[in-house]
């Protein structure tokens, strides 16, 4: 890669980071994969920096990867969750913590729980904005199953949180 190039990766990776990341942790729940899961993604964009002609499609080879990089890793053997016969103390809220931060929290803990590929979809249809087409096209599926995906993990979603968050029931 030539000096310019250098230079244009270096500006994109400075400007995106963050939001790369963010992404990379409301998939994972996790802020120390998430950073593992945006290196991942930066390195593979950096190798194959010279290679993308469409410079504005950066943003969604980025989410691609990160995506995939997710569900990758949920199928690696070492990141299956272990049952245990006792659980771990579990931090109990306070007063202090204002209402959105709970309820942030809630809704991330529910996330958790929801299947990789579900969350995927939910990630990136909800929390990042993306249409039913756009979000097909980061998971190179077809707008079916980004549709089926997006109800079943609401659906998921919806029996982890309970009667918690009232305003994720469907209306009837």
């Amino acid at each position: 890669m030539d000096q310019r190039d250098e230079q244009e990766f270096a500006e994109y990776f400075a400007a995106r980071r963050d939001a790369v990341r963010r992404t990379a942790y409301l998939m994972c729940g996790d802020w120390h994969r998430a950073d593992d899961l945006a290196q991942t993604a930066f390195v593979a964009l950096h190798r194959k920096w010279n290679k993308i002609r469409d410079r504005e499609a950066l943003d969604a080879y980025v989410r691609r990867t990160v995506v995939r990089a997710v569900i990758d890793e949920s199928r690696r053997p070492w990141r299956r969750e272990r049952f245990t016969d006792q659980l771990p103390d579990t931090p109990t809220a306070t007063a202090e913590v204002g209402d959105a931060v709970a309820t942030r929290h809630v809704l991330l803990d529910g996330l958790r729980k929801v299947p990789p590929r579900q969350r995927a979809v939910l990630v990136l249809r909800f929390l990042e904005g993306l249409d039913v087409a756009a979000a097909a096209k980061v998971l190179r599926c077809t707008e079916g199953t980004v549709k089926s995906q997006t109800a079943r993990g609401l659906e998921a979603l919806r029996t982890e949180l309970g009667d918690v968050l009232d305003d994720l029931r469907p209306a009837t």
